[in-house]
């Protein structure tokens, strides 16, 4: 969409601020810079993440990242977490971005909580250490991780949730409007298959191959 020169577009802090009003003193002090009891057992009861990176010209990924609850996360001190790369589509956006700038954004989420853990800080890929042993998941191995030692960590209300009413299954109709998987995957990525090996491909035993490469 061109801007037509009639929006009003905020250009500074100062601006910003005068818009949006100051934090509140409590949601400006709540950042921490090291893992309390609390966090660890956010982490330990997360099965689900948000990652998101930028290269060094500032463009911008977020990539989901997903494990079993007690699998996500894997702490190796009070300052430091490590999330293991399980199969995917091998384009490792994300990572090629660390490459080349370490500044990582991660929320990790609870189904059925509206509040979230953001946890901000300077990330490294490592190819193999011995906690990789600990990081197994259905007999698999991480051949990655990504490894990041934490600046700030705190958590994040739930407005956006209760808004958004995301937990809401009677709010759901994840087919209402939006083609299924197979149709999406046809259009976009897998022009020459059918719509009958599509749907087989993203059928059960999708679900089943999720941990081998």
């Amino acid at each position: 969409m061109t801007w037509d020169g009639t929006w009003t577009e905020i250009r500074d802090d100062a601006a910003l601020t005068a818009l949006l009003g100051e934090p509140a003193p409590a949601a400006r002090a709540k950042e921490r810079d090291v893992l309390t009891d609390v966090d660890r057992d956010w982490l330990a009861a997360s099965p689900f993440c948000i990652v998101g990176t930028a290269d060094a010209d500032g463009r911008c990924d977020v990539s989901p990242k997903g494990d079993p609850a007690g699998s996500l996360v894997h702490v190796l001190d009070d300052r430091t977490i490590a999330i293991a790369e399980r199969p995917g589509n091998r384009r490792a956006d994300g990572y090629r971005n660390v490459l080349a700038n370490p500044h990582v954004g991660l929320v990790f989420l609870i189904p059925g909580r509206g509040d979230t853990l953001r946890v901000n800080g300077r990330a490294r890929l490592v190819s193999d250490a011995p906690f990789f042993d600990e990081m197994v998941v259905k007999g698999h191995r991480p051949v990655l991780a990504l490894v990041v030692e934490v600046e700030t960590v705190f958590f994040h209300c739930a407005k956006a949730f209760l808004r958004s009413q995301l937990w809401r299954p009677e709010t759901w109709d994840p087919e209402g409007i939006v083609p299924r998987r197979a149709v999406v995957a046809q259009r976009f990525e897998r022009r020459g298959a059918s719509l009958e090996e599509l749907d087989a491909y993203y059928g059960p035993s999708y679900e089943e191959g999720i941990y081998v490469s």
